[in-house]
């Protein structure tokens, strides 16, 4: 009888020890290795800030479990990620309630999934609070070249992508997709770490319909908002490049509503030079390279040239033992996404413009 109890016992134990062994893993938050701009909150749930700003995990099997939320009881906001290194789909993340979002392969086996913010930092944070899955591993960010990029809603990738809601539709962060924007594509054409430093609207002197603030204002501020309390730890990353694209919303006419004087090329000039030469007190080991806008034609075109170009030589002048600004003028285009801004398809034709261009300076 004892050795039957003992039996019963044992056969319980394995039971038991079968099922428990048969738990999924989890990553909490701070487990986890994002790249872009980032922080935790009082709960340690990762902070999803800027554009694109991202993550990436392995798992085995068939799926896996992301818990995401936002704090905002009526809001939205984007996730979008890929799988095996192949784009897959933005996700919807509603409420201040946690959403448990099941990720499904198509075949058993291992596989990687990497998770990114589609929208922009003025959309507020998408917190992560844990990954569920079997044999979880967190992706180690890769020690290739950064390039950071900096700009507008171009560089956003705002108003790009209408597969799911039309323009006119919806609210203005619902055609965001970061992902498809120039700046990650170009990285990913080159293998290169890539972080988005970009506010739609925004300008160096003005933005699109009001005098600000501005790029220069809200750079190092935590979430490129004025009014952030917290400041940005910019040696957190050495970019190797340091891309700009502004100046389409300092060229803007306005909304109509507003007064708007016009184009100051000598202020933009000025505060342009001193934006540079605050790139340069955070990095200065990093080429500087300004770009034009794909967004802006005819004399305006001109102008912007002939304003950036006065830029390099003052920074060139001033900066002689450094490496020389770099210079890059985009081709003229009609946008396909909403409010003539890029699409995603437009996108892929500006990347390619830039692969070329960006391979010499890593070079």
């Amino acid at each position: 009888m004892k050795f039957k109890t003992t039996g019963i016992i044992l056969l319980l134990l394995l039971f038991f020890y079968k099922d428990f062994s048969q738990q999924p893993d989890t990553l909490t938050a701070l487990q986890l290795k994002p790249y872009g701009r980032f922080a935790y909150d009082k709960n340690q749930n990762l902070k999803l800030i800027t554009s694109a700003a991202h993550f990436g995990f392995s798992f085995k099997g068939k799926e896996c479990t992301v818990n995401a939320f936002i704090n905002d009881l009526t809001g939205h906001n984007y996730l979008q990620y890929t799988l095996d290194s192949v784009y897959q789909k933005r996700i919807k993340i509603t409420g201040d309630s946690v959403q448990s979002i099941t990720l499904t392969t198509p075949t058993d086996g291992n596989h990687t999934i990497e998770i990114y913010k589609a929208t922009e930092a003025a959309t507020g944070p998408i917190m992560i609070q844990k990954i569920i899955g079997d044999e979880l591993q967190v992706i180690q960010p890769s020690v290739e070249p950064l390039i950071e990029f900096i700009g507008n809603s171009i560089t956003c990738g705002a108003a790009s992508d209408t597969s799911e809601i039309k323009c006119g539709q919806g609210e203005y962060h619902d055609q965001h997709n970061a992902y498809m924007a120039y700046g990650p594509r170009v990285a990913r054409a080159l293998h290169t770490n890539f972080i988005l430093s970009s506010v739609s609207g925004i300008g160096i002197y003005r933005n699109w319909n009001s005098d600000g603030p501005t790029m220069p204002q809200v750079y190092e501020k935590e979430s490129l908002n004025v009014n952030d309390l917290a400041f940005w730890n910019f040696k957190m990353y050495t970019p190797k490049i340091v891309s700009i694209a502004l100046g389409t919303n300092d060229m803007s006419h306005g909304d109509g509503v507003h007064a708007r004087a016009a184009f100051d090329s000598a202020g933009f000039v000025k505060n342009y030079i001193t934006f540079v030469q605050l790139i340069k007190s955070k990095y200065p080991q990093a080429t500087i390279a300004l770009l034009s806008s794909p967004m802006i034609n005819g004399s305006n075109r001109i102008l912007l040239q002939n304003c950036i170009t006065a830029v390099k030589q003052n920074i060139d002048a001033l900066y002689k033992s450094d490496k020389p600004v770099a210079l890059f003028f985009f081709l003229p285009m009609n946008g396909g996404g909403c409010g003539g801004h890029p699409s995603v398809e437009d996108h892929a034709l500006l990347a390619d413009e830039l692969v070329s261009f960006f391979k010499n300076l890593l070079q």
